[in-house]
C-alpha cells in the first residue's frame, strides 16, 4: 500500500489523518505550528488525495482501514506517534488508541458517536457537497474565485470559510470529487459505532458550530469516553483547522504533552 504524504519539522513523531473527501492540505492551517515540536506526518488516506486505492481494492469498514494504517505505521519505523484526526481520521486516531499503537490521540469531531439519524444527516451533505464538485471544472474555479463563493461551497464544513483562499478551495474541491474511495467509505459508514477503550491520553474535541457531525454527538462522546479529555471549540466548524489554527494546535500540543514521559 502506498500512502503520500506531507513532513514537515523534528522531534517525536506526529501523525494527522483527514477527514472523509479531504487530503492532507486539511492540515496545512496548522502543520508550521506543530512543526516547530513534532516530527509531522500528514497523510493521504488510501483512495483520497494522492494515495491510489489499496491492490485488491477499498477495506471493507473501520477495521481493515485501521488495520493498514497501522501496518503502515510500522513499515515507516514509527513506533507508537502521536496522531490526530478530524472526523473519519479522528475515529481511525481513536481505534489507534484503543489498539495500543499511539501514545496519544486527538479527535476533532470524530465520527462513531452518532444515532441512526445523526449518520443519515451527516452523508447526505457530505454527498450533496461532492455533487457540487462534480460540475464543469471551469464553473467550479470561477465560483471558487470570489469569496461568496468560497462561503457558499464550504459554508457547512468551517464557520469562517472565507478565509479559504481560492487556491487552496478549489484543491479541496479537486480532492472532494477525485476521492476513489469516498463511495465505499459512505457506503460503510451506517455500520460504524465507536467501541473501543484507549490505552493512552486522548482528547475529543468538537466545534460548536459543526454542521456535519452535529455537536450533540460530543455528549454520546463524553459517555463512551469517561476517561478523555473533552473540549469544545468555539465557533468552529466540522473542518476547525481553518477556522481556528491557534485553538486546534493547542489542542494537540497539550494531548501530546500528557503523553510525555
Amino acid at each position: 500500500m502506498r500512502v503520500a504524504y506531507e513532513r514537515r519539522g523534528s522531534g517525536t513523531p506526529l501523525v494527522l489523518i483527514h477527514g472523509i473527501g479531504h487530503h492532507w492540505r486539511a492540515w496545512e492551517p496548522v502543520l508550521d505550528r506543530l512543526a516547530a515540536v513534532h516530527d509531522v506526518i500528514a497523510i493521504d488516506l488510501p483512495g483520497f488525495g494522492r494515495s491510489p486505492v489499496p491492490d485488491g481494492g477499498m477495506p471493507d469498514g473501520m477495521a481493515p482501514t485501521v488495520a493498514l494504517i497501522a501496518k503502515w505505521l510500522r513499515r515507516e519505523g514509527l513506533d507508537r506517534p502521536h496522531v490526530a484526526g478530524n472526523s473519519l481520521g479522528g475515529s481511525i486516531a481513536l481505534e489507534l488508541a484503543a489498539a495500543g499503537a499511539v501514545a496519544s490521540a486527538t479527535a476533532f469531531a470524530p465520527a462513531g458517536f452518532w444515532r441512526p439519524w445523526h449518520q443519515r444527516y451527516a452523508i447526505t451533505v457530505l454527498n450533496t457537497l461532492r455533487w457540487g464538485t462534480m460540475l464543469p471544472p471551469p464553473l467550479v474555479r470561477a465560483h471558487l474565485s470570489a469569496r461568496p463563493g468560497r462561503s457558499l461551497a464550504f459554508g457547512m464544513l468551517m464557520h469562517r470559510p472565507g478565509r479559504l483562499t481560492a487556491e487552496r478551495a478549489a484543491d479541496d474541491a479537486r480532492a472532494m470529487r477525485d476521492g476513489a474511495g469516498f463511495r465505499s467509505v459512505a457506503r460503510s459508514a451506517p455500520e460504524y459505532h465507536y467501541r473501543g477503550t484507549p490505552t493512552c491520553p486522548v482528547t475529543v474535541a468538537w466545534g460548536d458550530r459543526d454542521r456535519v457531525l452535529l455537536p450533540g454527538q460530543a455528549a454520546i462522546a463524553r459517555q463512551r469516553l469517561p476517561e478523555a479529555v473533552h473540549v469544545t471549540l468555539p465557533r468552529c466548524g466540522h473542518v476547525p483547522m481553518s477556522d481556528d489554527p491557534a485553538l486546534v494546535t493547542t489542542t494537540i500540543l497539550t494531548t501530546t504533552t500528557r503523553a510525555a514521559p
